[in-house]
């Protein structure tokens, strides 16, 4: 099987750190050595701002802001996109 896309609902949620940190070295290894896209459902923002090329903050369904994860984090588009990411900006 070689897929050109893999989406991950929360792939990390019930994991302690050190095996979620592991995780997401090797899916960022995977992701570079074999141009896989991967599209991770995240809720944790830090380690959404961590993994991530590019963030689409999202609210009920809505698009709020995409861009790189300095982008997201530097310039918040508007209140929502600050709110959500809280203590991490």
């Amino acid at each position: 099987v070689e897929p050109k896309v893999l989406l991950l609902d929360e792939p990390f949620g019930a994991l302690d750190a050190k095996v979620r940190k592991d995780l997401r070295r090797w899916l960022r290894n995977l992701h570079d050595e074999f141009n896989i896209t991967s599209i991770f459902v995240k809720h944790d923002q830090e380690e959404a701002l961590d993994v991530a090329d590019r963030i689409v903050v999202m609210n009920d369904g809505k698009v709020e802001q995409i861009g790189s994860p300095e982008e997201v984090y530097e310039h918040p588009k508007n209140p929502f996109a600050y709110d959500f990411l809280g203590n991490v900006n």
